[in-house]
């Protein structure tokens, strides 16, 4: 095998229209202020080869900017959708404390064992992502990508570079509107490496 080495950059979509909520499958699209940090978030030193997206609106729309700008190709991946939270959804962090409260700190400490009413299994979630991970690290080998997803996903893509157990996935990282982070992807004769370069970056990341 020869060596390969492979760039992915990660950022989180801005903030969507109806502001913070527990949105998951809610497809609302970027706000003005969620454009503002998307376009803020990127240097005129960025350099992908190819752009890999959620095919949510949040997420789309400005990938498809992205991708036409740069004039490179576009994926769209429905694995890299935002996990569902059943009846969560649509509801503020307060009102589902307010009405959910026990349920809501169950799930936060331990995912795995504690699904949203109506919401998608944490594990079921982390598969697809990871489903999907694995498949671009090999089909785009060697390039510079960036992943345009969400919060929870980009939570799953980290965990499993980093090795971090799904039941502690949820709650060991930061992912702020328009957060981006790097992930360099070694293979070699000597194996396969994943490495967490940098998080929580929103300016350019040099290579």
């Amino acid at each position: 095998m020869a060596d390969c080495t492979t760039v992915f950059d990660l950022i989180r979509h801005g903030e969507p229209e109806g502001g913070p909520m527990y949105r998951g499958s809610k497809d609302d699209p970027l706000s003005e202020a969620g454009w503002q940090q998307m376009r803020s978030a990127i240097a005129k030193t960025d350099h992908w080869d190819a752009i890999v997206t959620s095919p949510m609106l949040r997420c789309v729309h400005f990938a498809q900017e992205l991708a036409d700008n740069y004039g490179i190709p576009l994926h769209k991946d429905e694995r890299l959708r935002e996990i569902n939270f059943g009846e969560w959804e649509g509801r503020t962090a307060d009102e589902v404390m307010a009405s959910d409260g026990d349920r809501l700190s169950e799930f936060w400490a331990n995912p795995v064992v504690c699904t949203p009413p109506g919401g998608e299994p944490a594990r079921d979630f982390n598969h697809r992502v990871v489903e999907s991970w694995h498949h671009w690290q090999q089909e785009l080998a060697g390039q510079n990508v960036l992943i345009v997803c969400h919060g929870g996903v980009i939570r799953m893509i980290v965990a499993d570079a980093m090795n971090i157990a799904l039941e502690h996935s949820f709650s060991s990282l930061a992912t702020p509107y328009a957060c981006r982070s790097r992930i360099q992807v070694d293979s070699s004769v000597h194996g396969h490496f994943q490495s967490l370069v940098a998080h929580g970056v929103i300016k350019a990341l040099t290579p």
